[in-house]
């Protein structure tokens, strides 16, 4: 093996490629946090609001649930429509979003 790719710690090996490729997920533009703050902001009389990564850890797919009465009088495809434009910015670097989204009744 090449010593400049992989380094060797007690009897594994782990490629030093795969560490820089793994990333850091604190410092992803996108997390679950910030996803979440955004939302928040936009639908201030949510009840709630759930954000989860559904990469693997990645950040290039979430699933989002938003639970508020600002969607009472809105079809789906409306109510959907005002979190891909809340999110517009981030969802230009993701692969893929599931949208949820519920009256608050």
């Amino acid at each position: 093996m090449s010593g400049h790719l992989f380094r060797s710690y007690g009897s594994r090996y782990i490629s030093i490629l795969s560490r820089v490729w793994s990333g850091n997920s604190q410092m992803m533009k996108n997390s679950e946090a910030n996803l979440r703050k955004t939302l928040e902001t936009k639908f201030p009389q949510a009840k709630n609001i759930v954000v989860t990564d559904i990469s693997g850890g990645c950040g290039s797919m979430y699933e989002i649930f938003v639970e508020t009465k600002e969607f009472k009088g809105l079809s789906t495809v409306k109510q959907h429509r005002l979190i891909t434009e809340t999110l517009k910015s981030e969802i230009k670097d993701m692969h893929g979003l599931r949208i949820h989204t519920s009256t608050d009744e």
